[in-house]
Parts: structure tokens; sequence; C-alpha cells
């Protein structure tokens, strides 16, 4: 492969007031390297219902990630409203809800025994250091990965994550599974808050 020059765009700050210009950067993005497949994060579905209006579907494989059923604790069991996720599928997106890959079983001991973990500490490293939509994009790519979600490890795909709520970072991503993570790689942030 040659040299690719890219152009990158910074958002000033992180946040949902940045999901139409991250959404139609993905677009751009996927057209430019042929990738037919886009995972996007969504936490109560906002940023799925934009992507589907932007995204042919007879076009690209859409992946919406929510976070996992009881994310919040027990009082609520999804905060992606359950009937937008039927909605969706029936339009073709495929709705994906799973424990999350930098999480799971840690964040318990973190939050009951004020204890850190590795992968945690990893996460936190990757909000800090880089967005936090590049963690996402970084967690929701191995999420899918192990779902047999992705058509073929081999071939890129297109992440979209967040701060919060909405969407403000872009990744290009060649996935893999949790288990090979350290083979995972980010080819390009193609989007992220400063």
């Amino acid at each position: 492969m040659s040299d690719i020059n890219l152009e990158v765009l910074y958002f000033e700050n992180g946040g949902p007031q940045n999901t139409d210009k991250a959404l139609e950067i993905a677009k751009k993005s996927a057209e430019k390297f042929g990738i037919k497949e886009i995972v996007i994060a969504s936490t109560t579905g906002m940023t799925a219902q934009k992507a589907k209006n932007i995204f042919d579907l007879k076009k690209y494989k859409l992946i919406i990630v929510t976070h996992s059923y009881y994310f919040g604790g027990t009082d609520k069991r999804q905060e992606f409203p359950e009937e937008l996720i039927e909605d969706l599928r029936k339009e073709g997106l495929i709705v994906f809800s799973a424990t999350h890959a930098f999480g799971s079983v840690e964040r318990s001991l973190r939050m009951s025994l004020k204890q850190w973990a590795p992968v945690e500490i990893m996460a936190k490293y990757l909000r800090t250091n880089f967005s936090q939509g590049t963690k996402v994009c970084m967690e929701i790519a191995t999420m899918v990965a192990d779902a047999g979600l992705i058509s073929n490890l081999d071939d890129d795909i297109i992440c979209v994550g967040g701060t919060g709520r909405g969407a403000d970072t872009v990744c290009l991503i060649k996935p893999n599974t949790t288990s090979l993570f350290h083979q995972l790689r980010v080819k390009a942030i193609l989007a992220k808050p400063l």
C-alpha cells in the first residue's frame, strides 16, 4: 500500500453536537476506503437513527452497539428503547448489546473493592490520553468481532464512538477479538475531540 494523505477533523469539544459531522466523516471515509461495515456506538438510539439516514442500508452493513443491559444499575433494564431496537432491526440494522469488553467483571471489582485491574486501567489510559470515543471505537471493534458480526477480520471497518452521548470520534480499524486484542490496529483516527 502506498502512502495515504488523510484529512483529520479535531473537534474543539467532545459531545453530541458533533454527531452529524462525525457520521458524515464516517461515510466519506467508508466510501474512500471501500469499507462496507460500519460499527457505531449508540446509548439511547439517537446516533443510530441519524446513521440510518446517512448510510444507504443496501450498500452498508450498520452494526449498532448499545450499552449492556443494566449498565447503569439494576433499576433500568436498557437505556436504548427496546421498541426502537426492534424497529431498527426491521429496517436492516444490526443492534447488538453485550458485556463491555473493557469493563466486565473488572468494573464490579473496581466499584465494590475500590481496586483497579489491568483492563480498566488500560481503558482509563485510552480515555484520558486519546479520547473517550477512541476507547469506545477500540472496544466496540472487539465486541463485534467476538460476536461474529464482522464478515472478515482481515478487512478494515469504520468505528464511530463518542464522549457520553452522541458521536465525536471516527476510527479506521483492523478489528480483532478480545483474546487477540494485541493484534487490533487503529489504522487512522479520522475525527476526535482535542
